[in-house]
């Protein structure tokens, strides 16, 4: 399962800036929400991984705003995992609005790291195997 798609969404006031939009950072935490939504259903707890000494950073962003979102409105996110993950995992993501617009186009790129020595790693075999199933 290399695809998912995220509850919606609702955007609260406090995530719009003075023009009634929601704040372009705002959007990071919209895919991490969807993200960690999916690991969770997946039974990849964040927690567990730091727990066994793996850490993943976000380490690049990519974002294109299409239309803007606005308070209240029910977003929707789909997530993507791009490739079979090594040392990185890239996420492709997609927002649409609760009238199916486009209002956001991004890409992360996550790396495994030891926590202890903040040095790259391969993605645990257990992770792909959850993503990808067995090679």
């Amino acid at each position: 399962m290399n695809k998912f798609v995220s509850k919606p969404i609702l955007v609260r006031y406090g995530e719009t800036d003075q023009m009634g939009i929601v704040h372009h950072s705002n959007y990071l935490r919209y895919f991490e929400v969807a993200r960690l939504e999916w690991l969770s259903q997946l039974g990849v707890s964040y927690k567990l991984m730091e727990q066994e000494g793996i850490i993943m950073p976000v380490i690049e962003v990519n974002l294109s705003y299409k239309t803007p979102a606005l308070f209240e409105d029910k977003l929707i996110v789909e997530v993507n995992l791009e490739e079979v993950p090594k040392v990185k995992m890239k996420f492709s993501y997609l927002i649409k609005n609760q009238n199916n617009q486009i209002v956001c186009l991004g890409e992360t790129t996550l790396a495994f790291l030891n926590s202890k020595t903040r040095k790259p790693m391969r993605c645990p075999e257990k992770v792909k195997i959850l993503f990808f199933g067995k090679e």
